[in-house]
């Protein structure tokens, strides 16, 4: 059973968003929801793009938790408080990953671990 529903998934932009996340951790990097945004042709800002870019970064996080691995998109960042938005802490919490408040914490070590899977 899949907690986020599968919109983008398997469709050339989920690959694209992807294979960019993936690009970024083995650089050991992070981007910007913006940066989601482009690749797939959405507005920068506003409820639009931040929907539809946390409904392919979860399909994202999701696949990629089913897979044993770390969330992915947690290279992924707001740039005006330079860690993820509330969406992948509550879908962290959704997978069993994270029980705690300390979020910058639990990012900074997973945002580590994707690094170690992809670099």
């Amino acid at each position: 059973m899949n907690l986020v529903s599968r919109k983008y998934f398997g469709k050339e932009k989920f690959l694209k968003v992807y294979y960019k996340l993936i690009r970024t951790a083995q650089k050991r990097r992070t981007i910007y929801y913006e940066d989601v945004a482009n690749i797939m042709e959405l507005p920068t800002r506003g409820d639009y793009m931040a929907r539809e870019a946390g409904q392919i970064l979860g399909e994202i996080s999701e696949w990629e938790h089913n897979e044993g691995r770390p969330l992915l998109s947690a290279v992924v960042t707001r740039q005006d408080m330079g860690m993820p938005g509330v969406g992948f802490f509550k879908l962290a919490r959704q997978l069993g990953k994270f029980q705690g408040q300390d979020e910058p914490n639990f990012w900074r070590n997973e945002l580590q671990d994707v690094y170690n899977i992809w670099s």
